[in-house]
């Protein structure tokens, strides 16, 4: 399908998310990973898709030697609570904090995904809602300390055992609670190949 389609392009994740590997390789497209280093840093004014507007542009910024069919992949995910962006907890009690925080609540999950090449730069964002139910001290505390999601904006993986016992409901796309809104991707590459 789309894999035929984007045959006379190179697809580059910019991404050292297994999720996100995971997520290119189940839409069939052939593509390659590579990483460059940026520092995730955004004017405290921005809200909401703004914050990862910038962000997943921002490491789209670092490739500056594209090639002629050359399409970059980059993407940002951080959850939006009381006005507030969660990104990744730095330690167990940055961690606790954020899912107190989100215990009983409802919270966006917001990311977006910059399509980069040397004619053009699309930004696309996608909004997930996600209702928690009211989580104990022991579940929080269990979930850190077995699953020690460091590596998760807002300090959870909805597919992991926080996901089954916790989320009350969600609306919106599942997979972009994971990390990638897989279908905005797969709608905006075979609009992309088809112009």
């Amino acid at each position: 399908m789309l894999r035929d389609k984007l045959k006379n392009y190179k697809i580059i994740l910019a991404s050292a998310s297994p999720r996100r590997h995971a997520f290119f390789k189940e839409l069939d497209i052939d593509f390659s990973i590579q990483v460059k280093e940026v520092e995730e840093t955004y004017n405290k004014n921005l809200k909401r898709t703004e914050i990862t507007d910038f962000l997943s542009q921002l490491k789209a910024a670092v490739f500056t030697e594209l090639q002629q069919n050359d399409i970059l992949i980059t993407s940002d995910t951080i959850v939006w609570k009381a006005k507030k962006a969660l990104g990744k907890p730095k330690n167990s009690d940055e961690a606790r904090q954020m899912l107190q925080s989100l215990s009983g609540q409802m919270h966006e999950v917001i990311t977006s995904v910059c399509f980069t090449s040397k004619e053009f730069q699309k930004t696309k964002n996608d909004v997930t809602k996600v209702w928690f139910k009211k989580l104990s001290k022991e579940e929080i505390t269990y979930y850190i300390e077995t699953y020690k999601p460091f590596d998760k904006a807002g300090s959870y993986g909805i597919q992991e055992w926080i996901g089954y016992i916790g989320i009350e409901k969600i609306e919106g796309c599942y997979f972009n609670v994971m990390g990638l809104p897989t279908r905005l991707v797969y709608k905006t590459l075979t609009e992309i190949a088809d112009h």
